[in-house]
């Protein structure tokens, strides 16, 4: 299978990608069929250097099967090659990463309980009526 994927040059903690296309199966720095660009992401976004396509070769690559991954295929969508593709649902990238820890050790059961649609909410409140005369009996027993 084809894939229109992001090949790593550069040194270390400098990167700069070609893309280019390749067997799916070949590794990630290894055999390709075709560089039909570069990605620069050391620099701003709205520095023309950072991202070049060959956008004929590009489209024939996907007309030939070729499948973008999903990196490569917001670079394509952000220069009007492709369809900018969905957003993927990440709501924890938002928040910084000290204070997402923190979410999870308080709260843990919180966000369960703010996910969890009004239907089920009367069953969570069945069983801790049924255990709470259990709980309350051993206690009074111990009195």
């Amino acid at each position: 299978m084809l894939k229109l994927r992001l090949s790593r040059g550069g040194t270390k903690k400098r990167p700069v990608y070609k893309v280019v296309v390749a067997d799916s199966r070949f590794p990630r720095d290894g055999r390709f069929i075709e560089k039909v660009g570069f990605f620069n992401p050391l620099l701003p976004k709205d520095k023309k250097e950072r991202v070049g396509l060959e956008a004929e070769r590009i489209k024939y690559w996907l007309g030939q099967g070729a499948k973008p991954t999903t990196r490569v295929a917001r670079i394509l969508g952000e220069n009007d090659l492709i369809p900018m593709p969905a957003n993927g649902n990440n709501p924890n990238k938002a928040v910084p990463k000290k204070e997402r820890n923190k979410k999870e050790e308080d709260g843990a059961e919180a966000p369960k309980a703010d996910a969890a649609p009004a239907a089920e909410a009367p069953k969570e409140e069945a069983p801790k009526a049924d255990a709470a005369p259990a709980a309350e009996a051993p206690a009074e027993e111990k009195k």
